[in-house]
Parts: structure tokens; C-alpha cells; sequence
């Protein structure tokens, strides 16, 4: 059958982040020194394909420590943990390696430093995902979550002499602004980050698919169902006008959202490796795309090292973990 898909328009960047590659990477090299089992708390990050690839080598995915035997080497996943689960991690006595996302842990460490000068914290998000889960888990107390605007009239800090505003880094960036002017006006003088809060990935990517979807007649998202980021961007196409579905991969592409769509836009979530997109690839081609083009875009440079302990060489000790979070903030 030949659904006449003429164009295949890739948007750029799309695809793996820095803190994914990262995150990947300590998994894999925990791997290789210190051989199967590796255990990773929740998914190292949202991506069907890439824990399965992983388990397949030997990490065990747990949610639960107590999982985990005595010894073991741990890894945290790239949404970051609270201070109660980095606590039994230590009573525990696992070797643990920390995946957190440095845009992550940079959001925690302005938590923590406000919290000591009397802050309490208003946190844009959505309930139940880890990042969240996370970065609240920073405090015992003191820090209120808000999904949407309707939240922010009823949310009720002790005080509001001392309130400052922190959001997870994979929200819709509009949702996030149209949530954060709510908090402002009900809350005139909270404290906003020097830099927001949303990473860089998240907003090249959305850009990017703001961009694709005026391109084309329909756009495809891989990304795994669990990924915020990913959702975020079927999301904003849809609302954009243009028709839009996300797939883990090709097998969940299907013919009946091509039919009278010539020209289909092509991302990719930050935790979807490139393969599976270049396999979504051949199935348009096989359906009759004749033409395939990458649209003008950021190329993104931003690389976060490994954590000591597990990097290859001792010429990527010259490298800081910390520095290079404070570098990015300031080049971004």
C-alpha cells in the first residue's frame, strides 16, 4: 500500500542529552569494572529500549533498596533521589555512583542553600515522577507542589516573607511560564532561579519541534510513554495544530496517521537513542518517502563527565563535576 509519505523532515537536536549520555555511560562503565549485577534505582532513564538493553547486560532496575543486597554497587537514575534514600543507601553501605543530572542536582543545591536561609519553596511539577519525588525529598518540609494554575490558589505556605519557586527541568516551557506568571501574582516577591529551571535540552527540543511541526502534516515522537519530555512533545505539537503521536519505536508506527500526510516530522525525546529513529526511518521508506532532510538547528556541545571512581583515564580527572555544571549554567 503506498500512503503517498513524500518528506521525511528531521528536527534538530533531538534525541539523547547530555545527562542521559552520562547517565548511560555510568551504567555501562560500572558494568565493566566491577561486572553484572549492577543495581540501578528506577530506570536509568525513561527509555524502554535502553533499560532493556541494560538489563540484558546485567543491571537490575529496583525501586526499593532493600532489593539490593549488602555490598552491592548502586547507582541513582538520572532523575536525581531524596535525602531519605541517600541516607539508607549509606546505612546500607552500597558503593553508590550517582546519576543524577547535574541540571538536576543544581536544582537541589539552590533547595538546599535557600532552605538554610529560611526559604519554603513553591515546585512547579508533575506528582508521582521521580525527578519530583527528588527534589522535594530535599526537605523534610517546607516545599509545595503545584501541576497546574488551578493548584497555585490553593496552595499554602506558612509564610511568604521568604518563597522561592524551583520547577522539574522537563516541563512544557509555555505550561511552566503560563504556571509561574500564576505564582507570581499571587505570590509578588517569590524568589525566581537565576536561570530557569527547565534544561537546555528540554527547551532546544521544543523549540525544535515548534519549528517542525509548521514543516509538516504529521509529527512522530519517539519516546517511551513514562518520559515527561517526550510527552511534552507530542504535546506541544498537537496543540500547535499538527496531528502527533509518540512510539517507543517503529513497530508502533501505524499507516492510518500517514494517509493524506505527505510530509512527516521526525523527533526524538531526550532519553531515545538515535537507532530507533533511524529504524522509524526505513519504515517511511518503505512506505514510499523519497526525500529526507535535517532542519536547521542548535547543535548542541554540553558534555558532563563521570563521576570519579569510574572514569577511564586519569586525564578526565582535570575535569570537576561541580565546575562543569557552574560552566554550563553560564554558557546556556
Amino acid at each position: 500500500m503506498n500512503m503517498m509519505v513524500q518528506d521525511i523532515v528531521l528536527a534538530e537536536p533531538r534525541g539523547f542529552c547530555a545527562g542521559v549520555d552520562r547517565a548511560i555511560d555510568i551504567v555501562e562503565h560500572a558494568l565493566v569494572k566491577f561486572g553484572a549485577p549492577i543495581y540501578v534505582r528506577h530506570e536509568i532513564v525513561h527509555n524502554t529500549h535502553v533499560v532493556n538493553d541494560l538489563k540484558a547486560r546485567g543491571a537490575v532496575f529496583i525501586e526499593d533498596l532493600a532489593d539490593v543486597p549488602a555490598g552491592a554497587t548502586l547507582i541513582f537514575s538520572a532523575h536525581g533521589v531524596s535525602k531519605a534514600v541517600q541516607a539508607e543507601a549509606e546505612v546500607r553501605g552500597f558503593q553508590v555512583f550517582d546519576a543524577t543530572c547535574p541540571l538536576v542536582t543544581k536544582v537541589h543545591v539552590e533547595v538546599a542553600k535557600l532552605a538554610k536561609e529560611g526559604y519554603e519553596f513553591i515546585m512547579i511539577g508533575h506528582k508521582g515522577h521521580p525527578e519530583v519525588e527528588g527534589t522535594m525529598g530535599q526537605l523534610s518540609e517546607g516545599i509545595h507542589l503545584v501541576e497546574d494554575v488551578a493548584d497555585v490558589a490553593h496552595v499554602q505556605p506558612r509564610q511568604t516573607e521568604k518563597l522561592a519557586v524551583v520547577t522539574q527541568t522537563t516541563l512544557s516551557v509555555d505550561d511552566a511560564a503560563g504556571i509561574t506568571a500564576a505564582v507570581k501574582a499571587r505570590f509578588p516577591h517569590i524568589r525566581e532561579p537565576k536561570q530557569q529551571d527547565i534544561c537546555y535540552a528540554t527547551q532546544n527540543r521544543q523549540d525544535a519541534v515548534k519549528l517542525l511541526s509548521q514543516q509538516v502534516d504529521v509529527v512522530i515522537v519517539v519516546g517511551s510513554p513514562t518520559s515527561s519530555n517526550s510527552n511534552r512533545l507530542r504535546e506541544l505539537a498537537a496543540k500547535l495544530g499538527t496531528p502527533a503521536y509518540m512510539i517507543d519505536d517503529a513497530s508502533q508506527l501505524q499507516a492510518e496517521w500517514l494517509e493524506g500526510h505527505p510530509r512527516v516530522g521526525l523527533t526524538a525525546g531526550a532519553s531515545a537513542p538515535e537507532h530507533l529513529v533511524q529504524d522509524v526511518v526505513q519504515q517511511l521508506r518503505a512506505w514510499g518517502a523519497i526525500s529526507i532532510r535535517s532542519m536547521d538547528g542548535i547543535r548542541e556541545t554540553v558534555r558532563f563527565p563521570l563521576p570519579k571512581g569510574l572514569r577511564m583515564s586519569d586525564a578526565a580527572d582535570s575535569f570537576d563535576g561541580a565546575d562543569t555544571a557552574e560552566s554550563i549554567e553560564g554558557t546556556l
